[in-house]
C-alpha cells in the first residue's frame, strides 16, 4: 500500500525515532509498504519517519544498472558500527525535499548492523552510493535531514521553498 511522504518542514521529520523491540507482522507489512512507496516515488531509500511513523526502520535499493536484479533491503534498528576515514561527496536528494539536490560529504564506507525482515541480525560493509544512502536514511531516524549538512543560508532558502511547495499542494 502506498503511503503519503511527509514534506519538510514537518516536526515529525526532526524527531528521533523509537527503537523496535520485536519484529511483528505489522512491521513487516510496514516495510513492504515503504518499499512500494519508495519505488513508486521513485527513490532509492525511505525511512519510516518520512511517512509519519516514528520507528527505526529504513528501506533502500541502490541498484540502478540495467539488467541487474533489484536488491530491496529493509533494515530494522540499523546502526553504523564502523566508518572509513576516507570520505566521498555525492549529490543527495530526498523524497521529503522534492527536486532539491546538494553535495554532501560523508564517510566513503560504512559497516552497518541491523535486524532483517527474516528476524536475523545482519552485518555488511557498504560503499559508494549504498554507503551514502544508508547513512542518509539512518540520519532520518535521528531527526536529521541532508540539508542539515548545508550552510544555514542555503538551508533556510530550501526550507522556504518547501513551505511554498506545501502551500501550493494544499491549494491544488
Amino acid at each position: 500500500m502506498l503511503r503519503p511522504i511527509l514534506i519538510h518542514p514537518d516536526p515529525r521529520l526532526q524527531k528521533k525515532a523509537a527503537p523496535l523491540v520485536d519484529l511483528s507482522d505489522e512491521l513487516r507489512t510496514l516495510a513492504d509498504d515503504m518499499l512500494e512507496t519508495m519505488y513508486d516515488a521513485p527513490g532509492i531509500g525511505l525511512a519510516a519517519p518520512q511517512i509519519g511513523v516514528s520507528k527505526r526502520l529504513i528501506v533502500l535499493d541502490c541498484v540502478k544498472e540495467e539488467g541487474v536484479p533489484p536488491r530491496p533491503l529493509a533494515m530494522f534498528n540499523p546502526e553504523i558500527i564502523g566508518s572509513s576515514e576516507e570520505t566521498s561527496v555525492y549529490e543527495e536528494g530526498c523524497l521529503s525535499i522534492p527536486e532539491i539536490y546538494a553535495d554532501v560529504t560523508r564517510p566513503a564506507e560504512v559497516e552497518v548492523k541491523w535486524l532483517g525482515i527474516d528476524g536475523n541480525e545482519h552485518q555488511e560493509v557498504f560503499t559508494d552510493l549504498w554507503a551514502t544512502c544508508v547513512q542518509h536514511e539512518i540520519d532520518h531516524l535521528d531527526g536529521k535531514l541532508f540539508i542539515d549538512y548545508l550552510k544555514p543560508l542555503k538551508r533556510q532558502m530550501i526550507t522556504r521553498k518547501m513551505t511554498k511547495l506545501k502551500r501550493e499542494r494544499a491549494r491544488g
